[in-house]
């Protein structure tokens, strides 16, 4: 009986392996598309949190890679994998588009942002009046350096940089920048002290315990800060829109908003 048993047990695992019945392992998985998004630094917290959520209810899976969006757009200009781009300013945007790397029909502005003035959270500086004439020099002291992006390509760094030269307080402080590759290096610098004062955006200040605001840029001192997003060319462009679509949706717009974003 048990031979017997065993014989059919053999015979049903042959019909099973010769009609393909049992799936190859990994085939599920292989089968979930992943989504490359290539964002700007400042978006770190809220696009991963927001990633997360948009995986754990569509069969796709997120990936997203932080850094300056300088350095981002030129990785996709020489060919790096990536699927939707999300960029800290017009001008990163504007050089794939001219070079044909997005798809021009899924660009829109997503967010905006602030500029401010961050200190480490034990400084003795409580507050800074941002006005025209204003000086940044006596709280860095002689020999203490701004923390930002570096004004030549990051975006943060760029705003900044306008913002001073239209407030009257580059000059004195042009040649004392800690000049960083990305906003969040900057913010780490003022972090761990080893930089008086950062200029960054008001949504890398809100996620960390160790630094206090202390003056806000007046946002006619620079231009718009503005956070466009598009399907990058030759990328998984129907799952990108979908994505992008969920960008826009008032439960992703209520997770930006929590890391101080301005919603579009």
């Amino acid at each position: 009986m048990r031979f017997g048993k065993h014989l059919a047990g053999l015979a049903a695992a042959t019909i099973i392996l010769a009609t393909g019945l049992i799936p190859e392992i990994g085939t599920e998985a292989a089968a979930q598309p992943e989504l490359i998004v290539f964002a700007a630094a400042s978006t770190t917290n809220a696009l991963t949190e927001i990633g997360k959520l948009y995986a754990s209810r569509n069969p796709v899976s997120i990936t997203p890679s932080f850094a300056s969006a300088s350095t981002l757009a030129r990785q996709i200009e020489s060919g790096a994998p990536a699927d939707i781009y999300i960029s800290a300013n017009v001008k990163w945007m504007d050089f794939l588009e001219e070079k044909n790397l997005i798809v021009k029909e899924t660009r829109f502005d997503l967010l905006g942002n602030r500029l401010v003035l961050i200190v480490p959270e034990d400084s003795p500086v409580k507050q800074m009046d941002v006005i025209p004439g204003f000086s940044l020099t006596g709280v860095l002291g002689k020999d203490g350096r701004l923390a930002t992006g570096d004004p030549d390509h990051v975006p943060v760094g760029m705003y900044g940089k306008k913002a001073l030269q239209n407030l009257g307080a580059w000059d004195p402080v042009k040649d004392r920048l800690a000049p960083m590759n990305d906003v969040r290096s900057a913010l780490v610098l003022v972090e761990r002290k080893e930089a008086p004062l950062g200029l960054v955006y008001a949504t890398d200040a809100v996620v960390s315990k160790k630094v206090r605001i202390v003056g806000t840029f007046p946002e006619g001192c620079h231009p718009p800060i503005v956070y466009p997003v598009a399907a990058v060319s030759g990328g998984k462009v129907i799952e990108a829109g979908k994505f992008i679509d969920y960008l826009k949706s008032p439960e992703a717009g209520a997770i930006f908003k929590k890391y101080a974003f301005d919603v579009r």
